[in-house]
């Protein structure tokens, strides 16, 4: 049975001398907006509930280099597999039905209907021409710090022996480090009803989202986010009462109202909708 009713979430980040999401295109410093808000980007977020469900022993579509567990060197690949995927019948443009092979994805793989997923196959490769688009019920806002992040920028130094024996040292090589020293940041989601009702995401599924948000960044650390220094303090849980849901999510994310040293208010919508408040670890 797909979810029987309308949630909508949130989280409560921390973050203490870590890096929490870095830009590529801008030296890895830690995103921020024009006005200096800190930006953890719904891609991230979901790339973390991924492994921390992989970590859980769930079968995960979208895997990470650092995680993969089947061997495949492509999404591509892991779709088309027979025994690790959906088989290559599956996508050939000429045999392939469409819903057929959205519903085996969606059965197979927690994280496609959890947040959806495109399989598009290019005209050189195998089951070209195939495009088939699989509409996720679990939607997720980047995060966006309290108030302003002030950011810290130091200059390091990577140095190496040479070729040879060893003896002789190479140049050092110049770089630069940076971190968020202290910060409050919040991320919405939701999860619809009518479109688990597509992809078979049931309360079930759910809750093993719940069980792993709590645990973010657990088994997350790198030299960018030291062990401790990211953490979900609180997770706001609204379960409704039918499918459509007693608020829309916008009114229903307003009720809370998070400060910048943590704590929060959250406003009572109505006496019969009490959210759930959960400790991050």
């Amino acid at each position: 049975m797909s979810l029987t009713k309308k949630i909508d979430f949130a989280l409560i980040i921390s973050v203490k001398h870590a890096n929490p999401n870095g830009d590529p295109l801008n030296g890895n410093r830690p995103r921020t907006d024009f006005q200096g808000f800190g930006e953890i980007t719904d891609v991230c977020l979901k790339r973390k509930i991924r492994d921390r469900l992989q970590d859980d022993g769930e079968c995960i579509f979208v895997q990470s280099d650092e995680k993969k567990t089947d061997g495949m060197t492509s999404l591509a690949n892991r779709a088309k597999d027979d025994n690790v995927g959906l088989g290559k019948d599956a996508f050939n443009a000429k045999k392939a039905n469409k819903d057929d092979t959205a519903k085996k994805a969606c059965a197979k793989w927690l994280d496609v209907r959890s947040f959806g997923q495109v399989f598009a196959f290019g005209k050189s490769e195998e089951g070209a021409g195939v495009s088939i688009a699989v509409r996720g019920p679990v939607t997720l806002h980047s995060a966006f710090s309290v108030e302003p992040v002030n950011i810290t920028s130091t200059q390091i130094t990577k140095s190496v022996s040479g070729e040879g024996d060893g003896n002789k040292k190479s140049s050092d090589t110049m770089g630069m480090k940076h971190r968020v020293d202290n910060g409050i940041y919040v991320a919405y989601g939701a999860m619809s009803p009518q479109l688990a009702e597509r992809t078979g995401f049931s309360d079930d599924d759910a809750q093993k989202i719940k069980t792993v948000l709590t645990k973010l960044f657990e088994g997350d650390a790198s030299s960018a986010r030291p062990e401790g220094s990211m953490r979900v303090l609180k997770l706001i849980w609204w379960e409704h009462n039918c499918k459509s849901g007693q608020y829309s999510s916008a009114q229903v994310h307003a009720s809370l109202k998070v400060h910048a040293d943590g704590s929060y208010e959250l406003a009572q919508l109505a006496p019969d909708f009490t959210p759930e408040e959960i400790n991050g670890f």
